[in-house]
């Protein structure tokens, strides 16, 4: 995956570091362009992903809209140059502040998931005498096949409007006149990878349409989120997803009223695969059933293994052996948690070695933290 002038590169670098592949993300974007054009769908970018400016900007600069979930990620999506216009601020708690925030800007949306969040939203937009622009994030009771941390759209999760009150949200909006219905918007999950999931949230999205149209509702637009996961355990064979097997599913098995528009919020699946994080090998330590290699990055630079107990797929850039042996990689935090991959095949590994941890490039520089006071590292592209 790295020619020999990067990795040349790496060791003139300070590790640990995040190393940005921007041609890939340009590919990337091309090739979610190519395929969402064929419908007219509209895609905004989850800031969630990865907020770092290089990355925004050249996203912005493909014509991509804004999926923000806290006021300075709206503030950030304005200086990177996305317009009002594009942005969408979902979120299940936000903010009086951050609310105001999006209201000074004049947003596109809000997608709001609770009675009392609309009634804050009427409220502080009448003070400053506007209407806000909003979407019902509608909790779909969809199961997702991922990893229960980040599952969204069942009745069990935080998010959303579940269907028992909708009745109730009709009868509070009518009362309300400083928001205005546009849209509704759904979000089952992340990395998700079986395209069924989709189906069945697209054949839920139906049943909940047509009990809007029993009430003589048709909103203009309709937010199916994102979810769509990335090959993390082979990254250099599929370094790109399938977008147009994913847009077709929804091409296929989604009922759109007359003019109504068709709305994504993508993260990872544009993201995910351009960014590596490169580490260096501090200390080779032997076990009784495998070796630990001691890297210098840790969980404060890519928590996802910890957190989510995610496999990245893991390599030795630097080691020339033709001999494979067991080692556990993992980093230098007083956690046990603090570990990136148990019993991996490497070469022959050193102090030392460079690492390639891979598919880093979505909530890994984004999620980093300075637990044990360490230093945020920085990005190379």
């Amino acid at each position: 995956m790295f020619n020999t002038q990067e990795i040349a590169r790496f060791k003139e670098t300070p590790t640990p570091f995040y190393y940005y592949k921007l041609e890939l993300l340009e590919e990337t974007l091309n090739a979610v362009k190519k395929a969402s054009s064929l419908y007219d769908y509209h895609i905004h970018y989850a800031f969630k992903a990865n907020t770092n400016t290089e990355i925004l900007e050249l996203i912005q600069k493909n014509g991509l809209g804004a999926d923000c979930v806290s006021g300075n990620e709206v503030k950030k999506a304005i200086e990177c140059g996305f317009t009002s216009e594009q942005i969408v601020f979902a979120g299940v708690g936000k903010t009086d502040a951050e609310i105001n925030i999006a209201l000074d800007h004049n947003i596109f949306c809000f997608n709001c998931e609770s009675i009392p969040e609309l009634e804050v939203i009427n409220e502080l937009a009448a003070v400053k005498g506007k209407t806000a622009q909003i979407a019902l994030r509608i909790n779909p009771n969809v199961a997702a096949n991922t990893h229960a941390y980040i599952t969204t759209g069942l009745e069990e999760n935080k998010f959303g409007i579940n269907m028992w009150e909708l009745e109730d949200v009709l009868v509070a909006l009518a009362d309300m006149k400083n928001v205005n219905l546009i849209g509704l918007h759904f979000h089952i999950g992340s990395q998700i990878t079986d395209l069924n999931d989709f189906k069945g949230l697209c054949l839920r999205v139906n049943e909940i349409q047509e009990w809007f149209y029993e009430r003589q509702i048709i909103v203009k637009h309709i937010n199916v989120g994102g979810g769509l996961g990335i090959d993390y355990e082979n990254p250099m064979e599929n370094p790109i997803p399938d977008f147009n097997a994913f847009f077709k599913v929804f091409k296929d098995f989604i009922e759109l009223r007359h003019q109504q528009e068709l709305h994504f919020e993508l993260g990872r699946s544009i993201v995910g695969q351009c960014g590596t994080l490169v580490s260096k090998v501090l200390y080779v330590k032997n076990g009784v059933k495998t070796n630990f290699a001691i890297i210098d990055a840790g969980m404060t630079e890519l928590i996802r293994p910890a957190l989510y107990q995610a496999v990245h797929s893991i390599e030795n850039l630097t080691s020339n052996s033709s001999k494979i042996k067991r080692y556990d990689v993992v980093g230098p935090i007083c956690e046990s948690s603090d570990c990136f991959g148990k019993s991996l095949m490497l070469s022959n590994t050193k102090r030392g070695h460079y690492i390639a941890i891979h598919s880093c490039g979505a909530y890994g520089e984004v999620m980093a933290s300075q637990y044990n006071l360490r230093d945020l590292v920085k990005a190379v592209y």
